[in-house]
């Protein structure tokens, strides 16, 4: 037996078995065809044709609606995801040639589970709570959580988180009254503030001015020196006797019935 020969066989074998090993090791970019390393079709783009001996591969565009995310040699290109409205989806951002569309879910909703498919109404927050956004998963319901010293809410809301209360210093306004969780702080004027304060010091003033007039008007009445009556005098009065009836008759005045009697 010719070992020589056999292990030529085995030498030449092993040899070729590295070369081919060889042109299995294409780039990242490439992939092996036929012992030859191919171009992959750039992200939004697929496959038309692959390399040959005197071509280089072939790509075109993906179409309209459809994405290629990654270097590829594939013919096809992905379909967009449908962001659809009855399944409580709506579109977050818009797919194109190299990205798929992103949906979410309405305002109001989160997700029924991980994979997000469809949407479920979220639990309402009730006056005092609101939503905190920060700590919200999109396949549950968001938080509720009470509005903290210096927020609100006055709303039984499935979106809305707590407000800060406006501030009446900024406005160039007054506290009339203060917040608490289900209401805002109200403003006034600082003008109307300081009516609100002066009209009823102005009025207890007033009506004590009154009071003092009043009395003082009184006792001064009452202190005055009585002045004597006017007595109207008195004339004495002289009875005369008419036909035997006495009759009352003043003094210094001519008597009617003296003169009767004469005649």
């Amino acid at each position: 037996m010719n070992w020589f020969g056999v292990l030529g066989l085995l030498g030449a074998a092993l040899l070729g078995c590295w070369e081919l090993g060889d042109a299995l090791r294409c780039p990242e970019k490439q992939y092996e065809h036929k012992g030859k390393c191919c171009n992959r079709c750039q992200p939004g783009e697929k496959l038309v044709s692959e390399c040959s001996g005197t071509e280089n591969t072939v790509c075109t565009s993906c179409e309209r609606g459809h994405y290629q995310q990654s270097w590829t040699k594939e013919r096809h290109c992905t379909p967009h995801d449908i962001c659809e409205a009855n399944a409580g989806l709506d579109v977050k951002t818009p797919g194109n040639a190299t990205h798929n569309t992103v949906c979410q879910c309405q305002m109001g909703m989160h997700c029924s589970d991980r994979s997000c498919q469809t949407c479920v109404e979220n639990q309402p927050c009730q006056l005092g709570f609101g939503v905190v956004a920060a700590k919200t998963v999109v396949w549950e319901s968001p938080p509720c959580e009470p509005c903290k010293e210096g927020t609100f809410s006055n709303v039984s809301s499935k979106t809305e988180p707590c407000y800060p209360w406006t501030s009446c210093e900024e406005k160039g306004l007054v506290v009339k009254a203060k917040g608490t969780s289900t209401s805002d702080v109200i403003c006034e004027s600082s003008k109307r503030s300081s009516l609100s304060v002066l009209i009823p010091i102005t009025a207890a003033v007033v009506t004590c001015l009154v009071g003092i007039l009043i009395y003082c008007l009184v006792h001064t009445k009452i202190l005055e020196p009585h002045q004597p009556e006017e007595v109207e005098e008195v004339l004495p009065v002289q009875e005369t006797l008419l036909r035997g009836q006495p009759v009352a008759q003043e003094d210094g005045k001519e008597s009617r019935i003296a003169e009767q009697e004469k005649l």
